[in-house]
């Protein structure tokens, strides 16, 4: 008998689907606000893959119509020069959202910049007063990987409540929100780190089972529950011995779709989804201004 493999959750293919309703929504809402959406993205320093994540940002805008007001600062960039230009975005009524691009030289403080940030134009969704209206379940800007992961089950009619959840990672970027959303969702949820014991005994009841923790291709086989679903939010670049590379997640792709019945592959999975749900965070923020400038008439 032919082994089963898990079914792929694309999320390059929903991404497209998405990016093509909100690029129906601007050309709509455009006519009445008489101006496109704006996301400016501060990106510091050269960092490869932080270019081609802002690269592909732009690109995304540009597809769905919104204005791109990026700023490329130099790795010496001060904590004051960049604060001054957030809070000339923060005022800037073209701007609906502004992102700031991470990780950023070990000079500056990035908590202390996103802080500068004005929560209704927090496209990352990781304000402080962001965060604090995804704890109380209130309307919100949400963190975008996890809206993505979100959405993508959602997409492919995954049953959540009541399920056991392990999420693999803690970061306020990723495991943090992520873990509240799936409470949310009624799903009972288990938040494991690098200080965690028994790992394998703790991924293994999971019937969701998030990785979020940037180690290539920690999660085999063995640790998963068969007929799982695993979401791999892992992105690393792994050299080949021919000095090519390639991208890999956290897990063990090859062997773990033998065991789970759906899994997200890397690329094409959770990553085209972050980028949708950013440029879904801008376009909400667009419209709510709009709403807010008919109150006032």
């Amino acid at each position: 008998m032919e082994a089963k493999t898990a079914r792929i959750l694309d999320g390059k293919a929903l991404a497209q689907k998405i990016q093509s309703e909100l690029s129906d929504r601007v050309r709509s809402l455009q006519t009445q606000i008489g101006r496109p959406p704006g996301l400016a993205v501060l990106m510091v320093g050269d960092n490869p893959a932080s270019a081609a994540y802002v690269r592909n940002k732009e690109r995304a805008c540009a597809k769905v119509g919104i204005a791109s007001f990026g700023q490329h600062y130099p790795a010496n960039a001060s904590q004051a020069e960049l604060e001054l230009a957030i809070h000339a975005l923060n005022e800037d009524d073209r701007v609906d959202g502004i992102l700031v691009q991470l990780p950023l030289p070990e000079h500056l403080d990035a908590t202390s910049l996103l802080y500068q940030i004005a929560p209704d134009k927090d496209a990352d969704g990781l304000h402080p007063v962001n965060l604090g209206h995804l704890v109380r379940g209130d309307r919100g800007l949400r963190s975008c990987t996890p809206a993505g992961v979100m959405r993508l089950l959602q997409a492919y009619q995954i049953g959540l409540k009541g399920k056991n959840a392990v999420v693999l990672g803690r970061s306020i970027l990723v495991g943090k929100p992520m873990a509240l959303m799936l409470l949310e969702a009624d799903c009972t949820v288990t938040v494991a780190h690098s200080r965690s014991q028994n790992l394998e005994s703790i991924t293994s009841q999971a019937d969701i089972l998030i990785a979020a923790v940037g180690r290539t291709e920690m999660i085999t086989a063995n640790m998963v529950k068969p007929g799982a679903v695993v979401i791999d939010v892992g992105i690393n670049r792994v050299v080949n011995p021919d000095g090519t590379s390639r991208l890999a997640g956290d897990v063990d792709f090859d062997a773990v779709k033998n065991v789970a019945e759906f899994i997200t592959p890397v690329p094409g999975g959770v990553g085209p989804m972050t980028v949708a749900m950013l440029l879904e965070n801008t376009i909400s923020s667009y419209c709510l201004k709009q709403v807010e400038a008919t109150r006032k008439y």
